[in-house]
């Protein structure tokens, strides 16, 4: 089983994908965590490319994330594409309350990383900015790509409410 999770931040992919991963007893694989590396630098393509290698070469795995450089050679190995395409005034709502969140708590990330209030209201890093920027080209382009003849043999899933994601993980209780 090999399973990309996609959609914009704030969408809900790393909740998501944890709880996919408990119930199917799969590892969990988060890319931001293969990507960052200390103070907020970037891997290398080459070291990230490494790292996501090791990890879709694997036959069972959850992966959370879509780094739009890597897509093409993860969906070679996935079987399955989940994409949460929640409505936009819910994923933003979510986005500036675990930005304020992790910056009033200090909140760890990868690899010793911090988000910081100032950041997430100030700056041109503000994933609240990015989430108002990109949300919407990164849903037309996750609607065009699932359609590609390239990924036709890949089961593409998309969920578009909380509704719909709690009753996709539902399929999986014990």
């Amino acid at each position: 089983m090999r399973i990309n999770v996609i959609g914009t931040s704030g969408s809900g992919k790393s909740t998501f994908s944890k709880q996919l991963a408990q119930k199917l007893d799969c590892p969990y694989i988060e890319l931001d965590a293969l990507f960052w590396k200390p103070n907020w630098t970037e891997s290398t393509d080459d070291e990230f490319f490494q790292k996501v290698n090791e990890v879709v070469s694997t036959d069972r795995w959850i992966l959370d994330g879509n780094y739009s450089r890597t897509q093409e050679y993860l969906w070679k190995r996935a079987q399955t594409i989940i994409f949460l395409d929640l409505p936009f005034h819910l994923v933003l709502w979510r986005i500036i309350v675990r930005s304020l969140l992790r910056g009033f708590k200090q909140e760890e990330l990868w690899a010793g990383n911090k988000e910081s209030i100032s950041r997430h209201l100030f700056t041109r890093n503000s994933m609240i900015w990015w989430v108002i920027k990109h949300f919407h080209k990164n849903r037309k382009r996750y609607s065009v790509v699932s359609e590609k003849s390239e990924y036709s043999g890949i089961q593409f899933v998309r969920l578009r409410s909380r509704k719909e994601v709690k009753q996709f993980l539902s399929k999986f209780e014990e």
